[in-house]
């Protein structure tokens, strides 16, 4: 390791290498839009050919309008990614919209692969997220306002005014992946063994099996 620290241009070279392993490709080509039937897997979609790409691959209108929010939790996410506009492949971007009913809420969840920014198109929402120290950051926003979750850590909107809500959100990924973590503990398949979460949660057997009932997977 001496010697390495010795030679400034030996530092650098492992520096870049080291950078470049970590960080996503550039661009190889202007375009890439992804063939969603393919059957081939790969860490994204493999490309369709440049003959079959259309406008409509670069196009969606799912979040200009509000969604139902006639749920349980009396909220809707509407993703703008990669699975929706084939164009975003390769382009390490996405959005969604989140509506809410008064009252509504979009539980804790992470996004694994992004960084998520909101933009409150109306209403007022509380929002929050938990560093890894257990800490709560947590603000009001309003009409106009942004607010920054960032990525993988836990975090929540709720709208707890007597009118609808909106956001915008965006993230640094095509498909940012969402981990809701109410669901992922108690609705998983297989199932988390309730030895686990009794001890976890410090709750009864009785407990689990309820809170795992409500949140099943809907056949």
């Amino acid at each position: 390791m001496a010697a390495i620290t010795k030679s400034p241009f030996l530092l650098l070279i492992i520096t870049l290498a080291a950078t470049t392993i970590a960080a996503d490709p550039d661009l190889l080509q202007d375009i890439c839009v992804a063939d969603l039937n393919s059957t081939l897997k790969v860490n994204g979609f493999l490309c369709k050919p440049p003959a079959a790409v259309t406008p409509d691959d670069f196009f969606f209108k799912g979040i200009a309008a509000p969604d139902a929010t006639n749920n349980t939790l009396g909220s809707i996410v509407t993703a703008a990614n990669v699975e929706k506009i084939p164009g975003l492949n390769t382009l390490g971007v996405s959005m969604s919209r989140i509506d809410f009913a008064p009252k509504g809420l979009n539980p804790p969840h992470t996004h694994p692969r992004a960084t998520e920014l909101v933009f409150v198109l109306y209403g007022t929402l509380d929002v929050g997220f938990i560093t890894t120290a257990n800490k709560l950051v947590a603000k009001r926003i309003t009409h106009g306002e942004n607010f920054v979750f960032p990525r993988g850590l836990v975090h929540f909107q709720k709208n707890n005014e007597d009118k609808p809500a909106a956001v915008i959100a965006a993230f640094n990924s095509q498909l940012p992946g969402t981990q809701a973590v109410a669901a992922a503990l108690f609705g998983s398949s297989p199932a988390v063994p309730d030895n686990v979460l009794t001890k976890a949660f410090q709750i009864g057997t009785k407990e689990v099996e309820k809170i795992k009932s409500r949140l099943a997977p809907k056949s």
